[in-house]
């Protein structure tokens, strides 16, 4: 399924989890086709939600596993998170909930330890990342607690669950729309799908809208966000992808590819 978009292409933003990976294992034909985008010469960032990991950790984790990057191809949602919080909440004191340490990434934010915070004083933002066994009522609870005494809401990316080896899990987009309910408070979303975060992949690699392709396995988040933008979607059909989110999507993807490996040709046929 395809149709005419504005071409010609010059550079790509690549999700990881669901397109390059599952459970941070290599999906068929994807070291490979990354490989062929290297050899045409066409510039991509590894966009990605994901929360997990710190950019120098996939950065390796990719590498080892034969993937042509390094840690200045790779954007993820907890660094361009920590860029916001400077801009937006200078010297707020946060109250991180998230799976996985990503502290690295947050750079120049400072962080309450969820025991010590206990007025309102304590925290300023509550940030939600990426879900986990982290995520039980008494961690969600206490989160509740800040935001009705006047914390402010941030979310690294509202995803509402991704694909393991062990099928498709609960990510942090479901827990924060419970959050956003009870407060009484809409959430700051960082990465995708915010604008910001896509403006900042073309930023980094000087490219233009028109010109360049998102590729990934969440309709909305992925690939309808960043047509919103002017930028051509790419959906594949690993990871995440469902047949129903397509069929109640209130667009339809510029392309829709089995997976990452049939890139290259889409790049050739958009290049021509």
């Amino acid at each position: 399924m395809q149709r005419r978009t504005r071409t010609p292409v010059s550079a790509a933003l690549i999700d990881i989890d669901g397109v390059l990976t599952v459970s941070w294992k290599p999906l068929p034909g994807a070291v490979e086709a990354l490989g062929r985008l290297r050899e045409v010469g066409l510039p991509f960032v590894l966009l990605t939600n994901t929360t997990s990991r710190t950019r120098a950790s996939i950065a390796t984790t990719l590498a080892d596993a034969g993937f042509p990057v390094s840690l200045d191809d790779i954007l993820t949602a907890p660094a361009v998170t920590a860029a916001h919080l400077t801009e937006h909440h200078p010297g707020a004191r946060c109250l991180l909930l998230n799976s996985g340490d990503v502290r690295e990434d947050l750079a120049g934010v400072t962080l309450v330890e969820d025991g010590d915070a206990t007025t309102v004083e304590d925290v300023d933002v509550v940030l939600v990342g990426g879900a986990g066994p982290e995520f039980g009522y008494a961690a969600l609870n206490r989160a509740f607690g800040h935001l009705q005494r006047g914390a402010r809401l941030v979310a690294m990316h509202r995803n509402l669950y991704w694909r393991t080896d062990r099928g498709l899990q609960l990510d942090g987009g479901a827990f924060l729309v419970g959050l956003e309910q009870a407060s009484g408070q809409r959430a700051e979303v960082v990465g995708k799908p915010a604008e910001a975060f896509f403006a900042g992949a073309l930023a980094q690699l000087g490219a233009e809208a028109g010109r360049t392709l998102m590729v990934g396995d969440d309709i909305e988040s992925d690939v309808l966000a960043a047509q919103r933008c002017g930028i051509t979607g790419v959906l594949v059909k690993t990871g995440k992808y469902q047949e129903r989110a397509v069929r109640d999507a209130d667009e339809t993807p510029d392309h829709v590819l089995d997976s990452v490996a049939d890139l290259p040709a889409l790049v050739a046929q958009l290049t021509e």
